[in-house]
């Protein structure tokens, strides 16, 4: 079964750092591009940034550009997030997506992803 489990979230406040975690189990992430994306209460989900799977060609929305940065470990199945820099409108659920067709570029436009995870929350507050 192809399942996808993020982890890393958690309370940090304003300036702080976190990394999240994608794992995925029952599938070889090499072959997929994969993507974060995140929901406020009350918001759309929004693609925050992606990563291909061929090139590692990387893709961020304009709000975390030079805050984020998405890495990934095939060897480990894993890909990251990390949160530099933290704003309360970073706050929401991040989920971690993956894409089949996404070889050396990807979008973050929510129908190209076929598999997504249960999410981790993020909040940012003092």
């Amino acid at each position: 079964q192809l399942q996808l489990v993020e982890s890393g979230g958690g309370l940090v406040q304003p300036g702080g750092s976190l990394r999240l975690s994608c794992v995925a189990s029952g599938f070889t992430l090499d072959y997929y591009g994969i993507g974060w994306f995140r929901q406020a209460p009350g918001k759309e989900r929004e693609g925050v940034s992606c990563i291909s799977s061929r090139g590692g060609k990387t893709n961020y929305a304009d709000s975390v550009k030079g805050r984020f940065t998405i890495s990934r470990d095939n060897a480990k199945n894993t890909v990251y997030l990390q949160m530099n820099s933290l704003k309360p409108e970073d706050t929401g659920i991040y989920y971690c997506a993956a894409d089949p067709s996404a070889f050396r570029l990807c979008v973050l436009r929510r129908v190209e992803y076929d598999y997504w995870g249960q999410g981790t929350q993020v909040t940012v507050s003092s």
